[in-house]
């Protein structure tokens, strides 16, 4: 009897490799930052953008009027201001190329300077027996709320750590700067405090009643602040 001899050229077959879970993860951010970097790329050469340039479409409904309130106040005078914000966020035990941001953002808005003439009282307004003299006592002048101009303000800079710019792909809002945009509010309602707006509002609102005092007949026309 012979015994059958093995084919010495058939290669021994071995069992695959698991790619272990890390390999997995690397390689799935290996992918991540040359689609990012190919799509940077792709946007410098000249002719890419008009082809794979994106189109905006207004797909929003009509505004709807929820309430209507009177105003009685008398706006005297508005300030301009300008803030540059600089916002830093850090994580412990974690450097900024890895998981932190700051933000370099130019808030340019105004702020209002009122006086209410809806709390002026019978009792405010004197009239002499000849209807030529008039004292009024009015409240003092109020500053609204600081409103942010969308075409003057803007991000000059924002720096992102690696795990950011991978939170901002999926992320519903990236790029957010509502906490730059708060912080510049804040800072040019202060600066508004600090400014001599509201005296500069008294003193129109003064003006603006003399003159349409006057024009009625009246020669004499005080005007006080205060309660």
């Amino acid at each position: 009897m012979t015994t059958p001899v093995k084919n010495p050229t058939r290669p021994v077959e071995r069992p695959a490799r698991r790619m272990p879970g890390w390999a997995k993860v690397l390689t799935a951010v290996v992918v991540v930052l040359a689609v990012l970097f190919a799509g940077l790329r792709l946007s410098v050469i000249p002719g890419l953008n008009d082809l794979f340039g994106t189109e905006t479409k207004d797909r929003s409904g009509p505004a709807l009027l929820k309430s209507i309130q009177d105003i009685s106040r008398y706006d005297a005078a508005s300030g301009n201001f300008q803030v540059v914000v600089d916002l830093e966020k850090d994580t412990k035990f974690l450097p900024d190329a890895v998981r932190g941001t700051r933000t370099l953002y130019v808030g340019a808005g105004t702020v209002d300077a009122f006086v209410d003439l809806g709390k002026v009282d019978e009792d405010d307004v004197t009239v002499n027996d000849d209807r030529t003299s008039a004292t009024l006592r009015l409240p003092h002048a109020a500053l609204g709320k600081p409103a942010l101009d969308p075409d003057r303000s803007y991000a000059v800079s924002k720096q992102r750590g690696l795990l950011d710019r991978l939170g901002d792909l999926f992320s519903d809002n990236p790029n957010g700067e509502q906490a730059v945009q708060k912080l510049a509010a804040r800072h040019i309602g202060e600066a508004a405090k600090d400014s001599e707006l509201t005296a500069r509002a008294e003193s129109n609102t003064t003006a603006m009643l003399q003159g349409l005092l006057r024009s009625l007949g009246f020669k004499e026309v005080r005007v006080a602040y205060g309660t």
